[in-house]
């Protein structure tokens, strides 16, 4: 039996590949280009995309279980629901689809509203998934890291409501987790929902505390500009995708991302670890 992941390349993706692998699932991971792909020995590499019928076809063929990741791009909605189609006709009764949190509350910011289309024909096509939900990831913070260095602020608009920051190696294992445990079901399990969240809901003042704390000197939160915000990401992303990002950390300011009760100790119980640490993950990419 094969798990299929889908984004295998990207940051949660690899981490996806390495806990299955770890834990001795047979994975098969869906790449444009294989050359680029650099996996644990056994994983088997097919060559695809998710807007190309006929190879996603052939990824598919043999596949038990299925991870869908959909990178943030112009036609994600359309990426992720031609897979779960295709995944219906290959006879896949085994998903976990990578959402994200308060997908039903963002209703404006594009990328959370196609990840909420994909989870509502998830629900009404009675597909059997686990539909994860992550918070904000403690890993943007690496594109930030010579800014808060080099200039002594901390430059995410992320407001003041608090964000549930979460590290990917993290969602990686939860993930692989819960592939793990629809592949051995004996019978394809009912859908569940599993917001993914880290121990810690901090915001723009307690993010730039941390990284003071880390740095040994003081790091300014100047605020909340999201006007400057888009203008920035639009020197190294198209216009459409800066302005999502803009509309995204709007969302911050007004609404957060904050954990539902027991959130938390679910997460904890299901690694059997504490979650990572804000702090923690800072200091290791300072260090």
């Amino acid at each position: 039996m094969t798990i299929l992941i889908t984004g295998a390349t990207g940051n949660v993706g690899r981490n996806v590949v390495e806990q299955l692998v770890n834990r001795g699932a047979d994975v098969r991971a869906l790449v444009r280009d294989p050359s680029k792909a650099s996996f644990p020995i056994g994983v088997e590499v097919v060559q695809g995309d998710l807007l190309d019928i006929d190879s996603l076809r052939h990824a598919m063929s043999g596949v038990s279980t299925l991870f869908l990741l959909n990178g943030v791009v112009a036609d994600e909605y359309t990426q992720a629901l031609i897979a779960l189609n295709l995944a219906r006709e290959a006879g896949i009764e085994r998903i976990v689809y990578l959402s994200v949190i308060h997908s039903d509350i963002y209703v404006n910011v594009p990328h959370f509203a196609g990840k909420f289309g994909v989870e509502r024909m998830i629900e009404h096509m009675g597909l059997s998934a686990t539909i994860l939900r992550p918070a904000y990831y403690m890993d943007n913070e690496i594109t930030i890291k010579d800014v808060v260095i080099n200039y002594g602020i901390y430059p995410m608009p992320i407001g003041e409501k608090g964000l549930a920051m979460i590290d990917a190696r993290d969602v990686g294992e939860i993930a692989a987790l819960e592939l793990i445990r629809r592949e051995q079901s004996a019978t394809p399990l009912p859908i569940n929902r599993i917001n993914l969240v880290g121990p810690d809901t901090l915001t723009g003042n307690d993010a730039a505390a941390i990284w003071g704390d880390v740095l040994g000197r003081a790091i300014a939160f100047p605020g909340n500009d999201t006007a400057r915000f888009e203008q920035n990401l639009r020197q190294f992303m198209p216009s459409w995708m800066a302005f999502d990002m803009r509309l995204m950390a709007e969302r911050f300011l007004t609404d957060g991302m904050l954990p539902d009760a027991g959130d938390v100790d679910r997460l904890t119980s299901m690694l059997g670890r504490p979650l990572r640490s804000y702090r923690d993950y800072v200091a290791q990419i300072v260090g």
